[in-house]
């Protein structure tokens, strides 16, 4: 399976504490008629370390359901215990999917040969196409590009959603990128370097609002329209980092809930809903059209 283009971490809607699936609908079928390259349930921008487990099967069995194999999916599954990473995968498995996106284990922060390790056996437990997902930040734990390497050699390890935080290490991955290995950019901010450099595109909580720009700049971009994409992206670039001035997907679901596309801007605990500084400087912008 190729992944590339534009890829959306769909936000899990809230409305009274449970999961709204009316506006998780609305969602699928918005995003789908823009053309998004797949749909991400269930990683970070889907809150999904605050989901049920009797949650998590919902979802995954709806989204399926609902799209129909109108757009590939790919289920947020990962962990820092190997064993229950694997019994979450054959949870996955039951359901028409492509594949899985699987953070680095957090917390815990094994070594390079504990990460490979990790990886390895979730890669024997499943023919599903496995996406890495390495976000240092987060995990306390980077994956080394010579790790990356090595895991890009096993059968089902198709790619990975780059999040290091290193320009250095991010270069250097696209530039020496394995062969039949995707890398896609988890830094909404580097999604057109990541373009310019042979990357195969993003994992953009940011898309969720105007999409349409990202994949314009993406198809652009195939199309060696380097200038004409910058002049998209100079526009966005301004904007993405309103998204995350504070905890995502917080500000992401204000935004979506001021344009009719949720019918709350829910979050769960830790995660609050964007202050009151931030929603009035989200509407402005909105108001104002810059985005």
């Amino acid at each position: 399976m190729e992944i590339s283009g534009v890829w959306l971490p769909i936000v899990t809607p809230f409305y009274g504490q449970s999961v709204d699936y009316d506006s998780y609908r609305n969602l699928i079928d918005y995003y789908i008629s823009k053309k998004v390259a797949g749909i991400i349930p269930l990683g970070t921008t889907g809150e999904v370390s605050t989901i049920e487990d009797t949650e998590y099967e919902e979802i995954i069995a709806l989204t399926t359901e609902y799209v129909n194999h109108r757009a590939p999916i790919l289920i947020g599954c990962g962990g820092n215990c190997t064993s229950k990473v694997v019994k979450q995968i054959r949870i996955v498995d039951k359901y028409d999917v492509q594949g899985i996106l699987s953070v680095s284990p957090y917390y815990n922060r094994p070594d390079q040969n504990g990460i490979f390790q990790h990886f390895l056996r979730l890669s024997e437990s499943t023919d599903l196409g496995i996406v890495l997902y390495n976000i240092p930040y987060r995990t306390g734990r980077n994956i080394e590009n010579e790790t990356i390497y090595k895991l890009a050699e096993l059968k089902n390890i198709i790619g990975i959603k780059d999040s290091c935080g290193d320009g250095k290490q991010s270069m250097d991955l696209l530039l020496n990128k394995p062969k039949d290995f995707s890398v896609l950019t988890g830094e909404d901010i580097f999604f057109y370097a990541n373009l310019t450099l042979g990357g195969d595109g993003g994992i953009l909580a940011a898309s969720h609002y105007r999409p349409e720009n990202y994949l314009d700049i993406y198809y652009k971009m195939l199309a060696n329209d380097h200038q004409g994409a910058l002049a998209v992206w100079k526009n966005l670039a301004t904007i993405i980092p309103v998204l995350f001035e504070e905890p995502n997907p917080a500000p992401i679901k204000h935004l979506l809930f001021l344009n009719g596309l949720l019918r709350s801007n829910e979050t769960r605990l830790p995660i609050v809903a964007a202050s009151n500084r931030l929603q009035d400087k989200i509407g402005r912008i909105l108001s104002q059209n810059l985005l």
